[in-house]
C-alpha cells in the first residue's frame, strides 16, 4: 500500500504545480528553462505511474473490502466510461465543440472515469487510487476554469465535422479499450461484471457443543468394562 501512496503522490503531484505553486513553477522553469522543466515532470510521472501500478497490484492481491458495490453501479460505469473516453478524445480532436464547451476535456474525461470506477469498486487500494485521481481532477479542473476567466481564455467554437470525428473516434477506443485491452491489462471484464452472478454468502462453519462431563464419564467407563462372553 505505500507504494502506491507514493506513486499517488509523485504523479499528481508532478501535474498540480501549476494550481499549488505556480510561482515556484515559474521561477523553476527561468533558472532550468522549459525542456528542463518538462524533462523533470516527465522523469516524475513515469516513476510515480510505475510505483502506481506495482503498488494497486500488490494492494490488490490482499484486498481490504469497505463495500460491495450494487448491481445499479456496474451498469452506470458502462456509460460514464463512455463519456470519459469521448472527454480525453476531445482534448487531441483540433476545432471540436466539446473542446469549446468544456475548456478542459482531459482533465473533465479524468475526473469521470475515477468517479465511475469509484462506483464500482470498493477495497481500500481502489478508493486510494480512483478517490485521488477523483479529487485531483475535481480541484485541477476549478482551478484551470478560474484561470481562464482571470486571463480571459476563451476557445473557438468548433464544427460539426471535428466533433462527430470526436464522438466516433472515442466511441471506438471505448469499445476497443472495454472489450479487448481492460480484459488483457486489467484482468476483468467490465461487461463479465454485469452478467456474474452474485456469489453466495459462505455458511459460518457449525459449532460442536463439548458432551457434559458426566456423559463422558459415564461413557468412559462402559468402554473400560470387560465383555462378557459365553462359553
Amino acid at each position: 500500500m505505500a507504494l502506491l501512496i507514493i506513486g499517488l503522490v509523485l504523479f499528481l503531484g508532478a501535474h498540480s504545480t501549476r494550481m499549488l505553486a505556480d510561482q515556484a513553477r515559474t521561477q523553476t522553469i527561468n533558472r532550468i528553462g522549459e525542456m528542463g522543466w518538462k524533462g523533470l515532470i516527465t522523469a516524475a510521472s513515469i516513476g510515480g505511474f510505475v510505483l502506481i501500478v506495482i503498488g494497486y497490484g500488490h494492494a490488490h492481491s490482499y484486498p481490504l473490502p469497505l463495500w460491495t458495490a450494487p448491481l445499479w453501479a456496474y451498469y452506470l460505469t458502462i456509460p460514464l466510461t463512455l463519456i470519459a473516453f469521448v472527454l480525453v478524445t476531445a482534448a487531441y480532436v483540433p476545432g471540436n465543440s466539446i473542446k469549446a464547451k468544456v475548456g478542459h476535456p482531459m482533465v473533465a474525461g479524468v475526473k469521470t472515469w475515477a468517479f465511475a470506477h469509484l462506483l464500482a469498486n470498493g477495497n481500500l487500494a481502489d478508493v486510494l487510487l480512483f478517490g485521488s485521481f477523483l479529487i485531483w481532477a475535481v480541484a485541477s479542473f476549478v482551478s484551470s476554469r478560474r484561470r481562464d476567466r482571470v486571463n480571459g481564455t476563451t476557445y473557438p467554437p468548433g464544427t460539426a465535422a471535428r466533433s462527430g470525428l470526436t464522438l466516433v473516434v472515442g466511441t471506438v477506443l471505448w469499445a476497443v479499450f472495454m472489450m479487448v485491452l481492460h480484459v488483457r491489462w486489467i484482468g476483468v471484464s467490465p461487461l463479465g461484471m454485469m452478467t456474474a452472478p452474485a456469489v453466495p454468502a459462505a455458511e459460518p462453519p457449525a459449532i460442536v457443543e463439548p458432551a457434559p462431563q458426566s456423559q463422558l464419564k459415564v461413557e468412559g467407563a462402559a468402554a473400560a468394562a470387560p465383555v462378557k462372553t459365553q462359553d
